[in-house]
Order: C-alpha cells, then sequence, then structure tokens
C-alpha cells in the first residue's frame, strides 16, 4: 500500500471549489428557456469618489432611457430597471441565449446629508452616470499651518 502525503492547503482548496461550485446554483440565474419569464440581472457599476463628488457608472447596454429609474430615498439611492428580450420565446432557431434580460435593481447607501435636488444623471451609450455632490460638512477641508513668526490662531 502506497502512502499518500497529506497536504492541508489542498484540502482547502478543494474545499473552496465545493464551496463555490454550491453558492453558483443559489445565486446564478437559471438558463432561460422558452415561456419562462424574464430573470433579473445585475449590471456592473463603478463608484468613485472624487474631491467634491461621487460618480456612480452602471453599464446598461440594450438598455433604453426610459426603462431605467433613479431614486434617492433618504440616504439610499436606487438604479432599476429592465433590459426587454430582442426576440420572441420560439420553438426553434435559437442555438444559444446568453445575454440576460429582464429586470435589475442596485441600491447604494449614501454619506448623510445628501441634497436630494444636486443629484444629476445622464445617460448615454449604455452608460448611466449619476452625480452626487459630497456634503458640505463631508469635504475634506485643508488646514494652514501657521510659520513660527506668524501671531497665534487662537489668543489665551
Amino acid at each position: 500500500m502506497a502512502l499518500i502525503r497529506w497536504e492541508p492547503a489542498r484540502e482547502i482548496g478543494s474545499l473552496q471549489t465545493e464551496m463555490n461550485r454550491l453558492f453558483s446554483t443559489f445565486f446564478e440565474p437559471a438558463p432561460l428557456t422558452g415561456g419562462e419569464h424574464p430573470r433579473s440581472w445585475t449590471p456592473a457599476m463603478d463608484v468613485v469618489e472624487q474631491e467634491d463628488h461621487y460618480l456612480i457608472r452602471a453599464d446598461l447596454p440594450g438598455v433604453r432611457q426610459d426603462d431605467v429609474a433613479v431614486e434617492l430615498d433618504g440616504d439610499a439611492l436606487s438604479i432599476s430597471g429592465e433590459r426587454r428580450a430582442e426576440h420572441e420565446a420560439q420553438d426553434g432557431g435559437f442555438m444559444r441565449v446568453e445575454r440576460a434580460t429582464g429586470s435589475f435593481r442596485r441600491v447604494l447607501t449614501l454619506p448623510k446629508g445628501i441634497d436630494p435636488e444636486s443629484v444629476a444623471a445622464n445617460f448615454a451609450d449604455g452608460v448611466l452616470e449619476v452625480r452626487i455632490p459630497k456634503p458640505a460638512e463631508r469635504r475634506p477641508r485643508r488646514v494652514e499651518i501657521a510659520v513660527g513668526d506668524s501671531p497665534p490662531l487662537v489668543e489665551a
């Protein structure tokens, strides 16, 4: 009988692979076949913090502007919409359908104090951009440092 060396790292890798497979069956949508209702999908999104605002970019290829909604409720920004199928379900004719269709919804929590009237959105070339100005108290402020001979800032 041959001895096999036990390698814990290999066992952990195997366990991780099995856990990934298990979770993918729960969170990935089932294949769309004829007669099923549209499934949901999640668009790719970037959130960029700049000096005076946040910029959110969402890739929405194949989605019409009329099918997208951007809503701000308190400190929650909601981007939702629907990508409609470009084909009708039929018995034959398609070799493979991989592009997801159906509704989507992403909700992001924003810092307190965002002015809802200052939020602006633009939709061009399948990319939604939402610009959210930072609240005044959230903006970084540079503090000037006085030179040795300068008068003190606060009198004692």
